[in-house]
């Protein structure tokens, strides 16, 4: 089976599901078959490109870039060419941890296509709700990430529902440690926008670090 030239190969452990989600940054983010995607962060880092994504051959992905000026606020997902996808952006004055991500480079509300928050203001392990752009009531979520940082884990749900779109866990080996690096392994079902999934994950991190540093 022949796969396209810049999409993810399959990958070999990822169980088969019906499709669960629309495509959200877009169609070409969106394969009909389980993914494995590698996430590396460099853990020591105050330059751009903390984040590198990779498929279970090696290819780069994705990238994460952040502004100098705006080093905590503000990542912008950029793929292998270094064509910008996303700008994701911290919205300074919230009581939720709230981020908003836009189209390409843009912070322009005509562009937007998702907000974040914390589900609760109190919470031992993270929970976070997802709200697409066309939800302005944000009743229901769209999606919810549920995680725990000291296991390093966290699953992706369809909406309020126990459907599993994502998951992610850390993989720990004597080089990532070495190298000072924190390696994440994420599994992303079939039909679901990969880049979104990445996307929610540069989020957490960053909701991460901030509780380390209280």
């Amino acid at each position: 089976m022949a796969y396209p030239y810049n999409q993810p190969q399959p990958s070999a452990s990822a169980p088969m599901m019906p499709p669960s989600s629309p495509a959200i940054f877009g169609p070409q983010y969106c394969a009909p078959y389980p993914l494995d995607l590698a996430v590396v962060k460099k853990v020591m880092t105050i330059s751009d490109g903390n984040f590198t994504v990779t498929d279970v051959n090696g290819n780069i992905v994705f990238k994460v870039k952040g502004s100098l000026l705006t080093l905590r606020d503000r990542r912008v997902l950029v793929d292998a060419a270094g064509y910008p996808i996303v700008t994701l952006r911290r919205k300074i004055v919230t009581m939720h941890d709230r981020w908003e991500a836009y189209r390409g480079e843009s912070t322009d509300a005509k562009d937007l296509i998702f907000t974040l928050k914390r589900s609760s203001l109190i919470q031992f392990k993270t929970k976070l709700d997802v709200f697409l752009a066309g939800n302005t009531k944000e009743d229901v979520c769209d999606f919810k990430v549920k995680g725990s940082w000291l296991e390093r884990s966290c699953i992706v749900y369809a909406g309020e529902s126990n459907n599993i779109v994502a998951q992610m866990h850390k993989k720990h080996t004597l080089k990532s440690v070495l190298i000072d690096k924190d390696h994440f392994m994420v599994t992303v079902y079939p039909n679901v926008d990969y880049a979104f999934i990445v996307a929610l994950i540069v989020i957490l991190d960053e909701i991460n670090d901030d509780e380390a540093s209280d």
